[in-house]
């Protein structure tokens, strides 16, 4: 069967098969290193937006922090919720909730010391009215002072390394897995458009399939530092991905930023 949701079932099933070698302690370290830089007062309390089958929701309760996560997919969210409820019966952690919303129309009814949004959930946020709401989303979850962190791919290394074309192989139980992946670049909407398509196979039969198209926005500087500003957010930080006291260039496909949410007015 063929579907075309994000982030639909087909492609949640292999999810974690796609991101299994994604070194997420390492990305936990990362983050705890731009707390220990940043944080005006110590982080309790994290909102983890768009946090998938919870890869960083997880480690990061059983660190200590109180994690709430949310995703807008809800077979994302059952893959989360059944890592959480194997984890906690084997080795317990802080307190793990899960939410199924839009980043944009988040409403929680509490803050956060932290907010995250990893593995470019931020690119997910297409149109300026997308990427206003969920800034202003992320500012309304936030105390005054907490931090918004996100990884995002950074305009200037996607218009000079542009993106392309792939193939890639997975084994599992002996099946065979493939992802194709297609690349369309429109610059004037500062917008890849990926297309995977999944074919999972016993022998030489397939047993599932799905094709999806991700729109990818990428970011410039100023352009987030603006829309930042304008969500109650200060634009603290930017370097490449795990590399704190990096310079980010047009080698630096992915990029971090990070917020921090100003004082009301």
């Amino acid at each position: 069967m063929i579907t075309s949701d994000v982030f639909g079932s087909v492609y949640a099933d292999h999810y974690d098969l796609f991101y299994r070698h994604k070194d997420y302690a390492a990305e936990c370290d990362f983050l705890e290193a731009i707390f220990e830089r940043f944080a005006s007062a110590p982080i309790h309390s994290i909102l983890d937006l768009g946090c998938g089958t919870g890869d960083h929701a997880l480690p990061l309760a059983k660190r200590g922090y109180g994690v709430t996560g949310v995703d807008r997919s809800q077979e994302m969210l059952a893959m989360a919720r059944s890592k959480a409820a194997e984890s906690a019966s084997t080795s317990g952690h802080r307190s793990l909730v899960f939410h199924h919303a839009d980043i944009r129309e988040l409403e929680l009814g509490k803050t956060f010391d932290a907010a995250i949004m990893m593995f470019a959930v931020l690119g997910y946020q297409t149109t300026n009215d997308d990427l206003a709401a969920a800034l202003a989303a992320v500012r309304h979850h936030l105390v005054p002072g907490g931090l918004f962190v996100a990884d995002f791919w950074y305009g200037p290394a996607v218009l000079v390394q542009r993106p392309g074309d792939r193939i890639r192989e997975w084994s599992e139980n002996g099946d065979r897995v493939f992802r194709l992946t297609h690349s369309k670049l429109d610059v004037t909407q500062h917008t890849v458009y990926v297309r995977f398509r999944v074919l999972h196979l016993q022998g030489t039969q397939v047993i599932a399939e799905a094709e999806e198209e991700h729109p990818m926005r990428f970011f410039f500087p100023q352009e987030l530092a603006y829309f930042a500003a304008q969500a109650g957010l200060e634009q603290v930080h930017l370097c490449p991905f795990l590399n704190l006291d990096g310079q980010a260039d047009e080698t630096s496909w992915n990029v971090s930023v990070v917020m921090r949410a100003t004082a009301p007015s």
